[in-house]
């Protein structure tokens, strides 16, 4: 009796004969205020602490009611992740099989070739791709003129195909942004990674501030950003809310949040740690999803260690993209034709290309316009 006069004190009233209970959850809190108000920018890291450590089902309810909100939830992009420049990177990741730093039998190749890229493009496009990415296994492009020429070239060509196109070619030159910009890049992808705090931890060779840079580069140029990070580094959860308080108070919201879960790679420096359990990444993403109510949540490596009901909650919780390829870089993918069953099981349907609305035509002599107020 004791129990149910409990359960009858803590109703707060009655819908057709059904209890209702309150609940006082950041993230329910939150969710509410984003729904109501919009994105904002001065969050405080208590604020996006206490949406993280709400109730995994919590987290789960309400960020997929701000993903409804802002979104098409049964929409989820299809991208496809070329590696075109493998391996020989001198950085220290201590994540990456593609150091030079590691043996992981991961051999460096040279960048390939027009031909190559356009038809894996093209693929990528028939099995249902919308924006194709492409990636360099390089610190920077800082002296590599003839090899970022023939990247400006694929970007036009890819995006004559209807495709969006991105980059990830380490640390940008705010010309080198405007370039990409004028031969049409639709986003440009720079992950933190993790927190400022536990940053040094797996990189040394390049500073957090510097990554930041290579965004604002971007942002300045008009091109999309695209930053996120990787949970499963040895991180702790204080790291993964400061990730987030990054990204969610920078001037605007990155329009792509990638939350990848690390694959270890035999190695690397963090070969021996565990695989992210299925509640870390729903925690994340549904997180994101609150604070940063109109970004593209992209659930990304590490996702093929999930099944697709497991698959099914991450979308629930608010991820609307995924990568699709046997190959993600130089990490195992889902396999398409998996990718595919789930999308005809879970009644998802595939999202097409967004470019911005000013006219291509239109972006030299914008560019010019930056180049001019840049001095």
């Amino acid at each position: 009796m004791l129990l149910i006069r409990t359960l009858r004190a803590r109703a707060v009233g009655r819908r057709g004969g059904h209890a209702t209970f309150s609940t006082s959850s950041a993230a329910a809190v939150e969710a509410e205020r984003s729904i109501r108000e919009g994105p904002r920018n001065d969050w405080n890291r208590e604020e996006i602490k206490s949406i993280y450590d709400s109730p995994v089902l919590d987290l789960l309810f309400h960020g997929a009611q701000v993903h409804r909100h802002f979104h098409n939830f049964r929409e989820v992009q299809q991208c496809t992740l070329l590696s075109i420049k493998t391996g020989g990177c001198s950085e220290d990741c201590f994540y990456c099989p593609q150091s030079s730093r590691y043996d992981t039998g991961l051999k460096a190749q040279r960048m390939m070739n027009k031909d190559a890229v356009l038809e894996a493009a093209k693929k990528a496009k028939d099995a249902g791709s919308t924006r194709f990415c492409m990636g360099a296994a390089w610190r920077d492009t800082i002296g590599r003129k003839t090899n970022f020429n023939q990247i400006l070239g694929f970007v036009k060509e890819i995006r004559g195909m209807g495709m969006e196109v991105c980059c990830t070619l380490g640390m940008l030159e705010k010309q080198q942004a405007m370039e990409l910009k004028k031969a049409g890049l639709t986003a440009y992808n720079h992950n933190l990674d993790t927190s400022r705090e536990y940053y040094p931890n797996i990189i040394t060779t390049r500073t957090y501030d510097e990554r930041l840079e290579t965004l604002h580069h971007v942002r300045e140029a008009g091109i999309s950003v695209c930053s996120g990070g990787i949970i499963g580094l040895g991180e702790g959860e204080e790291d993964r809310v400061g990730l987030l308080y990054t990204l969610a108070t920078l001037p605007s919201h990155p329009e792509s949040v990638p939350i990848n879960a690390l694959l270890a790679v035999k190695g690397t420096p963090l070969q021996d740690l565990k695989p992210v359990e299925i509640w870390e990444m729903i925690r994340m993403i549904a997180a994101a999803r609150i604070v940063m109510p109109k970004a593209m949540v992209r659930l990304s490596a590490g996702r093929v260690r999930f099944s697709m009901a497991e698959q099914a909650l991450c979308f629930l919780a608010g991820a609307n993209s995924i990568f699709t390829g046997d190959k993600l870089l130089t990490t195992p993918n889902n396999d398409f034709n998996a990718d595919q069953l789930m999308f005809k099981i879970l009644g998802l349907t595939p999202k097409s290309p967004s470019f911005p609305e000013e006219d291509a035509a239109n972006v030299p002599e914008r560019l010019e316009e930056i180049v001019s107020v840049a001095g």
